[in-house]
């Protein structure tokens, strides 16, 4: 499977392109600043955008919508839309078919209560769920909670070899892998949910200590 990532502006927002390669069917995440560029780059290489996939409805991801619809015909989607071609409902566990790939949509909220992960071929792209050596930003109370139980109960499920594609270079590198995040990143290393808490709470004193940006 093909991946493009691109740098959209904003505050390090990135938006991808994803492909299945023999079929040259393609899906935007997040296009947000930028969707020019990206459509542009599918157009340029041959790629036939199928869908757009906005991972959570904050403006930093939604910006670009009208864009990029003006440009594919195609509807931006978010958590409990309908696509139009397929009927499907965009929820967790929707599968939609792209060439010889499939599009399984992780319902994955915390930072926000609609926030989805895009699972296509063996790559995640996770939005501001899950950065690299980070995970997104939630108060201290029910927000916290089910973002834990989305990571550990439905990201960390995935296969270890997963690809990881975060909504904003806020990490320690621009892409990642599941067995990577486990074992490294610092709240998925946490052994239960009251640390992972005590974490999140102290996270700019972690930060100062460990010299993360």
């Amino acid at each position: 499977m093909f991946v493009k990532q691109f740098r959209t502006g904003g505050d390090r927002n990135f938006g991808y392109l994803a492909a299945d390669e023999p079929s040259k069917q393609a899906v935007v995440i997040d296009p947000s600043y930028s969707p020019g560029m990206i459509v542009d780059f599918a157009e340029e290489n041959g790629y036939a955008i199928n869908y757009t996939f906005i991972t959570h409805d904050h403006y930093d991801h939604t910006n670009g919508n009208e864009e990029i619809e003006r440009r594919t015909g195609i509807k931006p989607l978010i958590f409990g839309n309908k696509e139009s071609k397929t009927g499907i409902l965009i929820r967790n566990g929707a599968v939609l078919p792209l060439g010889g790939l499939e599009i399984k949509i992780i319902h994955t909220p915390g930072h926000t209560d609609d926030s989805i992960c895009v699972y296509v071929g063996d790559a995640v792209f996770t939005g501001d769920t899950l950065f690299v050596g980070k995970i997104g930003g939630t108060d201290f109370g029910r927000q916290a909670k089910i973002e834990y139980e989305s990571l550990h109960n439905k990201l960390m499920t995935l296969p270890d070899e997963t690809r990881v594609f975060p909504g904003h270079d806020y990490g320690v590198a621009p892409e990642s892998t599941i067995a990577h995040e486990k074992n490294t990143n610092p709240f998925l290393v946490q052994p239960d949910y009251d640390s992972f808490l005590h974490l999140k709470m102290n996270w700019a004193e972690y930060k100062r200590e460990h010299g993360i940006r």
